[in-house]
């Protein structure tokens, strides 16, 4: 598609929302045009900050513009499918807020529809577009620690109780399960670093500490959500969500189509916040410390040794502009490129659904007594059509 200006709306104006602020580059051939939200609040801010845009509480009139191009759908997760489908079916290009969906057969009917109605369908894994994750993943493909062979994440979360405890990330029937909602990136970047796709998962956790706080907040007020130093230790976190059904301590196993094993742990009241992988291969391993460019290194092990903290080779990431550590601009423009100039894109839908399928699995898992669970594959014929759009390897 290749026009003079494209034009772009957004479904979920706020919070996350503001990914698509990086989308209005009128002299760069881009323009956002329209913002829907049930949230007034987050209308009027978005008018103030667009005063010719287009905005409605009602995601379906922005969808009925007809010189809309492109939408950005972020948000809450439990809307996913229900936005993505009916913008596919209005034929606008989309971008599509990682997880994809919160269940596989939802992904499986996005992919579907979007093959169907030949629009363009994009999934926003901004980790990809990290700086760390992309040296890592230029090490790893350099031969430097010889063939993969396995592969871990130890995520700690420590704004949990703040960010996923206090509104509808708590609730099961909104998220299917931490695991999924937030281990989606790093289940993706596993992935890729390893080059294959989890085909059989199995995990523990359980809900171990938010159950005993019994401050909440009553149903019909927003959770807030922002946070706060102040809220330490955990068990003085107040104001919680009414409903909390989902984990918050998971840990998952996972044998990938390529006889790779990885593992992921995750925890939301840790003390600190970052997230730690390592990739071993016969040759060697590869560990990030720290993932914020400026505040990071990557250290290398390729020579036999005892104990070597600094490791054979390290790589400092500088600091880089932009939110999420310069990744938000580097996917915005992807996309941008995609829908305007056919351009390939780094991640293709049907990883985004792998990444979901694992998640979701090993919540399934998690939830049988660590019962293992096969991952349901994609359809051949959908998997070839989502791979001409990515980029060669």
């Amino acid at each position: 598609m290749k026009k003079k200006c494209l034009k772009i709306g957004v479904i979920g104006a706020g919070g996350r929302g503001r990914l698509a602020y990086l989308a209005h580059k009128p002299e760069q051939g881009s323009e956002l045009v329209a913002g829907a939200d049930t949230n007034t609040k987050v209308l009027r801010e978005f008018k103030e900050k667009f005063p010719e845009a287009f905005v409605s509480a009602d995601y379906r009139e922005l969808l009925d513009i007809k010189e809309i191009d492109a939408v950005f759908i972020t948000t809450p997760d439990f809307l996913h499918e229900e936005h993505a489908l009916a913008a596919i079916e209005a034929g606008k290009a989309v971008y599509l807020e990682k997880p994809m969906t919160i269940t596989i057969d939802g992904c499986d009917r996005v992919l579907q529809k979007a093959k169907e109605k030949k629009v363009k369908l994009y999934v926003g894994h901004n980790m990809r577009h990290m700086a760390v994750i992309l040296k890592m993943k230029q090490l790893i493909d350099s031969g430097i620690i010889g063939e993969v062979k396995a592969g871990w994440c130890r995520h700690f979360v420590a704004y949990g109780g703040d960010a996923y405890f206090k509104d509808w990330h708590a609730e099961r029937s909104k998220t299917t399960g931490l695991l999924l909602q937030k281990a989606a990136h790093d289940i993706d970047v596993l992935h890729w670093l390893c080059r294959g796709y989890s085909k059989r998962v199995v995990a523990f956790g359980g809900l171990t500490l938010y159950d005993k706080i019994k401050d909440r907040h009553a149903p019909t007020e927003r959770g807030d959500a922002s946070f706060r130093m102040e809220n330490w230790p955990p068990l003085t976190q107040k104001q919680l969500n009414p409903i909390i059904d989902v984990e918050d301590i998971s840990m998952m196993l996972m044998e990938l189509d390529n006889g790779v094993f990885c593992s992921y742990q995750q925890c939301h009241y840790t003390p600190d916040a970052w997230r730690n992988y390592t990739i071993i291969g016969t040759h060697g391993r590869i560990e990030n410390f720290g993932d914020s460019p400026g505040n990071a290194v990557i250290k290398v092990w390729y020579q036999r040794t005892t104990y070597n903290h600094y490791g054979d080779i390290q790589y400092f990431i500088p600091p880089v502009s932009g939110s999420h550590g310069g990744a938000d601009p580097s996917i915005v423009d992807e996309f941008l490129r995609f829908v305007r100039d056919d351009e390939p894109i780094r991640i293709s839908p049907v990883e985004a659904r792998n990444s979901v399928a694992a998640g979701y699995m090993a919540t399934m898992s998690l939830r049988n007594n660590g019962k293992p669970m096969d991952i349901p594959d994609v359809p051949e014929e959908i998997v070839k059509y989502y791979d001409r759009f990515v980029e060669k390897k």
